[in-house]
């Protein structure tokens, strides 16, 4: 490979020119065919229909640790009514038994006793709900430094981010000073393809801020201009809300309570935000999540691009074996179809639980994802840790890209970046880089995996590097392979 360039052709495979005598009745039944093949792939896709025609969403709640963000997911779901009244009255008691009366509607989403007595997220709650419009699948993201890989795992699903923010007196210094979380997460969900964001101003009602307008635009000033940084240069949402008493979630605050708001609800600000595009006529792609064996083999995970219909003939990469689709499942319903952007269960058949594992992408068979253990990207090169400065050649990570978790080294600096123009210095060879740099380089993987480049897919050409549970760079694969 020239590491100069990155322009690569593509081979159109044999030139050859063909013999221009045919004959014309075979001409004319070749041509018949092809219409009717034609007709009959325009009539399988008019086949192939939403099971159901609102839009689905997928949204992150991120932000720093004691933020709200548990509290924040249950009340939506309290007040769509997706929980039973007599669930959160047992949440109620159990609350109040661990003395953490105001912790219950956390509860809807923090379901295992570890979450419930520390009072922190750990796992990545999942839960659903709907309105007139659209229909939303909700993440809610762990907020503590100790499990942003748990985070990761999360936006990496996600279209929309709930940026979650304390207007209590000292919790939003302490989330957004460097070292906080709020920082790491909103570079994290750029990152990780999280193209809109909504910043959730929590606990207004709180004895501290008591809706102040002074402290929510305090608030908004300092934040805004970091989230243009982060690259949401476009409007971004500003919402104050109350998690724990509902105000303005999904119906407006009364002016009674907050006379200065007169924008939207948090629930009608979700359901006016343009349509995401999909990439529905794609090939099949769909990075796994989890697997588990209940009545069959049961894979999770979002529907990054295509269409899987049920009895799809289909294969898992890295390891190309071939699988069926028996059946298909978004949230508890069994569906006949499903398209990108959906999150979706798959019963499949002919594969062991053991042969397929989570960052293996189900993939079309005659048009599988590349699989490789090298690849060449642009990184931007974050704060280093203070006692490894030098980002050089054999320096070791751990990469997360879409739901891959591996361990990797740097096997090349190709050309350092200028930051401004993004153009290569003309200095070759470089030996290290150091903090804030911009660079082109290589990588290799303990083990094959699952990657494209960002141009052609970028849910699946996005990355990060971790250290000692710290980001040190994000980037975009420009080429598979060596």
């Amino acid at each position: 490979m020239n590491p100069d360039a990155f322009e690569f052709v593509p081979s159109f495979g044999n030139n050859e020119p063909t013999d221009p005598i045919i004959d014309k009745e075979l001409q004319e039944e070749l041509t018949r065919i092809q219409l009717e093949e034609s007709t009959t792939g325009e009539n399988q896709q008019e086949e192939v229909k939403a099971h159901d025609e609102r839009e689905h969403l997928n949204v992150v709640f991120i932000g720093h640790v004691d933020a709200g963000k548990s509290t924040l997911a249950g009340q939506i779901l309290l007040l769509t009514g997706m929980v039973d009244p007599r669930v959160i009255e047992k949440y109620e008691r159990e609350a109040r038994e661990m003395n953490r009366d105001s912790w219950f509607i956390a509860y809807i989403m923090d379901t295992n006793d570890e979450e419930r007595m520390k009072g922190k997220t750990v796992e990545v709650g999942i839960a659903h709900f709907e309105t007139v419009k659209k229909r939303y699948t909700i993440m809610d993201a762990p907020g503590h430094k100790g499990y942003v890989p748990n985070m990761i795992t999360g936006a990496a699903q996600a279209d929309i981010g709930m940026l979650v923010i304390s207007a209590r007196a000292g919790e939003f210094e302490a989330g957004f000073d460097r070292g906080g979380q709020t920082r790491e997460h909103t570079m994290l969900a750029k990152t990780l393809g999280v193209s809109r964001i909504i910043v959730v101003v929590n606990k207004m009602d709180d004895p501290t801020v008591l809706w102040s307008k002074e402290r929510y635009d305090a608030i908004k000033e300092q934040v805004s201009p970091f989230l243009k940084q982060c690259g949401y240069k476009k409007a971004v949402k500003f919402i104050p809300v109350s998690g724990y008493t509902g105000a303005n979630m999904k119906d407006r605050v009364s002016p009674t309570v907050c006379s200065w708001y007169d924008g939207p609800a948090l629930i009608e600000a979700l359901d006016s935000l343009k349509k995401v595009s999909r990439d529905i006529e794609g090939p099949v792609r769909l990075p796994v999540l989890g697997r588990y064996r209940e009545k069959g083999l049961i894979v999770m995970g979002k529907l990054e691009s295509g269409i899987i219909q049920k009895n799809s003939q289909l294969c898992v990469c890295p390891t190309l074996q071939n699988i069926e689709i028996s059946s298909l499942f978004v949230e508890d319903s069994e569906v006949p179809a499903v398209m990108a952007g959906e999150n979706v269960r798959l019963v499949v058949r002919g594969l062991e639980e053991g042969h397929i594992l989570p960052g293996y992408v189900i993939c079309e068979r005659d048009d599988p994802c590349p699989r490789s253990r090298t690849f060449f990207a642009k990184v931007e090169i974050a704060d280093l840790l203070p006692h490894k400065p030098l980002f050089s050649k054999g320096y070791l990570a751990v990469l997360h890209v879409h739901t891959v978790v591996v361990e990797c080294e740097v096997s090349g600096i190709i050309r350092e970046l200028d930051r401004k123009s993004g153009k290569p210095f003309k200095k070759k060879n470089i030996a290290f880089l150091r903090s804030n740099s911009l660079a082109i380089i290589k990588v290799t993987t303990e083990s094959e995996i699952c990657i494209e480049t960002y141009e052609n897919r970028p849910e699946l050409g996005r990355f990060t590097l971790r250290d000692e549970g710290k980001t040190i760079a994000i980037g975009m694969i420009m080429k598979v392979g060596e």
